[in-house]
């Protein structure tokens, strides 16, 4: 099976320990786990939310996958917006390769949890309301549809990130 995964730090394999964006080994990232499958990884540090036309169709229609795997929304929250305010977002960004992908599965990103990087109420709050509107985005989209938040993701202590065990877990729920 092929799959794209479109994603931010978490599904490039950002490793918080290192201060250059390097990436965790690829027998740690959750993307180089899923046995099986042809995984092409568009994890990008910082992403957000795609607005308008993205180059996403593009990809999507030039390697043909299976699957696009969607888990994007965490670097939203940091820019002060709601969990429907994203989720409108993110509507909007399916709606823009909805047509190249045979198949997508959104997935709602882990619960913030508290850290060096998440000291908000705020933040952690909406966080937790995300994965509800994801669902109800994805039910009326068509998308498959997972909640991390559910899956027990052990983050590192920055709050935002997973550790080498969350990439393990994350990759086990998925498959």
């Amino acid at each position: 099976m092929k799959i794209l995964c479109i994603g931010d730090s978490n599904t490039y394999g950002y490793d918080p320990r290192s201060y250059l964006g390097d990436r965790y080994p690829a027998e740690v990232r959750w993307t180089d786990r899923l046995n099986g499958c042809d995984v092409l990884n568009y994890g990008v540090n910082g992403m957000t939310i795609p607005g308008g036309h993205s180059r996403y169709a593009g990809l999507i229609g030039m390697n043909d996958p299976d699957l696009v795997i969607v888990m994007l929304g965490t670097n939203d929250l940091f820019k002060s917006l709601s969990a429907e305010q994203i989720a409108d977002r993110m509507e909007k960004f399916l709606d823009s390769i909805i047509s190249e992908a045979k198949q997508i599965l959104l997935v709602s990103p882990p619960v913030l949890e508290y850290g060096e990087w998440v000291m908000d109420d705020d933040l952690v709050d909406e966080s937790q309301d995300l994965g509800g509107a994801y669902r109800e985005l994805a039910d009326r989209k068509g998308c498959l549809f997972a909640d991390s938040a559910e899956w027990g993701i052990e983050m590192t202590y920055d709050g935002v990130h997973f550790s080498p065990e969350g990439h393990a877990v994350f990759a086990q729920k998925l498959g």
